[in-house]
């Protein structure tokens, strides 16, 4: 039977505490519905008492029932001379119904003594109480040793007796924590294994709590299971205090398709989870992740494209739907007909590329990015490009003419002051008003729209044109709009790159423009993506 290693998600307790990341009572609820249902083993819940949100959620955690996960409470040691009866901070603890419940305390004579200013043996104390009043109470307990790995190197034994002290005091585990993520991994492997030797009763009993701020948190977890420990505690994208905690999306994998670990039911779900932990936290996923990122395995170089094609082993270390990830062929100037016909292959199936036609899409690719253009990114549009040069694009719409028109300062203050009123939230920045003529079928549609901004106009008043005549459209909107300037010694003349991200609300797709007018390069791109959503997405024959 397969090792299995306990994962403890960390990420709505330190996660939260990463810079940039602020999740409501509703975002930790439905990130702790979607860690469950990957199949974590226990879930972090935020400091107990620590602010009103995390009261409140904790309120709300009551009426969950998890399918998998088991929430733990997080809190500290009791304070110095702190009376136990008194304490808030278990009091917070044990109201807040969790079976489970972890408490960090100092393992280092150091942090005792000039952080917290008491003796070794009161904060050996502190740790006896807090645990063992817990325990008394019904709680399982984990011990979180903070500054573990700096403590031992200070004072090995003083360490020692504070892993002692906890389990001593009734505690499940205890968890080596490299607080200041300082500590590499060959030292960390050396001090577990010592660890070990003065302490054999802890195999079997202890996790690894790992920072990155040496950029070796992920391995430093590795290690530690190597070394025996039974707990990984990680944290979706890696965030935590300062540069973060071990991440959940390389640690997992790593542990499971490298070292053949049990760590959850289904690993094929970790990159569907990704994108969905990232919408609710308002954040992108980094293209460059290991696993779950959109570069995990793109090919770019015709070589390496070529042999892929051949045997995804070579060049690819695990095949991408382990982790339910897919293969991405990127193409450039530097791509060859082997990648090109892959790539046709790859999003129109059914057309198929000869050698000919390769070698026409790559000159006018070749063509294109001296213009300033680049496909990596916008798969759409080489679609659309594709479909041109082989004479198959449909023609949905003609656009005959568009105008827009910015407000002057008064009309736009006021338009923004309706949006804002009807939208709350809604910035105030300078409007326009966008007037777009297309023809379908010989029919001839002029419509007109206000918007914040000249693309959002555009944008919506080319969507009320085109809906009358495909009323799917009304399901399509802007997710992300980006401007590249390609030549900046050109200020205000320079050519812009414009990428455009648009969904219909299940699939999502990337179209780019490219021209010295930004207007020009944004509906060009907005062009390509109403085609191409009406092409595929549509529903029209």
């Amino acid at each position: 039977m397969k090792r299995h290693v306990v994962i403890y998600d960390t990420t709505l307790r330190e996660g939260s505490q990463c810079v940039g990341i602020s999740l409501t009572v509703a975002d930790r609820i439905r990130l702790f519905n979607e860690l469950d249902n990957l199949g974590v083993d226990f879930i972090e819940c935020g400091l107990a008492g620590g602010s009103p949100k995390d009261d409140a959620f904790y309120k709300e955690l009551a009426n969950i029932r998890p399918v998998h996960a088991k929430p733990v409470a997080f809190g500290s040691t009791l304070k110095p001379y702190e009376d136990a009866d008194k304490s808030p901070m278990l009091k917070a603890l044990l109201e807040a119904g969790t079976e489970y419940v972890t408490v960090f305390g100092k393992a280092s004579s150091f942090q005792a003594r000039e952080i917290l200013g008491v003796t070794e043996g009161e904060n050996l104390s502190m740790i006896e109480k807090t645990v063992s009043r817990l325990v008394l109470c019904g709680k399982k307990v984990f011990f979180d040793a903070e500054h573990y790995f700096d403590g031992f190197s200070e004072n090995r034994e003083y360490a020692l007796d504070c892993l002692r002290t906890a389990l001593g005091a009734g505690a499940e585990c205890v968890v080596l924590c490299d607080t200041n993520g300082g500590v590499l991994p060959y030292r960390q492997r050396e001090i577990i294994d010592e660890t070990l030797r003065e302490m054999p009763e802890i195999e079997g009993k202890f996790g690894i709590h790992a920072h990155n701020d040496s950029g070796a948190a992920d391995y430093a977890t590795v290690e530690a299971v190597l070394a025996g420990a039974f707990m990984a505690q990680v944290a979706v994208n890696g965030w935590g205090e300062r540069c973060g905690n071990a991440n959940l999306f390389t640690v997992v994998p790593n542990l499971t398709l490298k070292l053949g670990c049990d760590c959850i039911p289904d690993l094929g779900k970790l990159y569907s989870f990704a994108q969905r932990a990232c919408e609710i936290s308002n954040t992108k996923m980094w293209d460059f992740s290991p696993y779950v990122g959109r570069n995990a395995f793109s090919h770019k170089a015709g070589v390496h494209i070529d042999a892929v094609r051949k045997n995804s082993s070579s060049y690819e270390h695990v095949p991408p739907e382990a982790v339910g990830n897919s293969r991405r062929i990127m193409l450039s100037e530097q791509s060859g007909r082997a990648a090109v016909i892959a790539k046709v292959g790859e999003l129109l199936p059914k057309l198929g590329c000869d050698a000919d036609s390769a070698a026409l899409i790559i000159d006018k690719i070749k063509e294109l990015e001296l213009e300033g253009y680049r496909f990596e990114g916008a798969d759409a549009s080489f679609e659309m490009l594709v479909k041109e040069l082989l004479g198959i694009r449909r023609s949905w719409f003609i656009l005959n003419t568009y105008k827009v028109v910015v407000f002057d300062n008064d009309a736009g203050e006021k338009y923004a002051a309706k949006q804002i009123e009807q939208e709350p939230g809604t910035p105030q920045i300078p409007t326009a008003s966008a007037i777009v003529d297309v023809t379908v079928d010989g029919r001839e549609e002029i419509t007109a729209a206000n918007g914040i901004g000249p693309v959002d106009a555009l944008d919506k008043a080319l969507r009320k044109a085109l809906t009358s005549f495909y009323p799917v459209i009304g399901r399509m909107h802007l997710v992300d709009y980006k401007v590249r300037v390609l030549e900046s010694t050109l200020a205000t003349a320079s050519v812009v790159r414009v990428v455009v991200e648009s969904s219909d609300g299940t699939n999502k797709w990337c179209t780019v423009g490219v021209s010295g007018d930004i207007i020009k390069a944004s509906f060009d791109a907005l062009v390509d993506s109403y085609d191409f959503m009406l092409d595929n997405f549509g529903g029209i024959n």
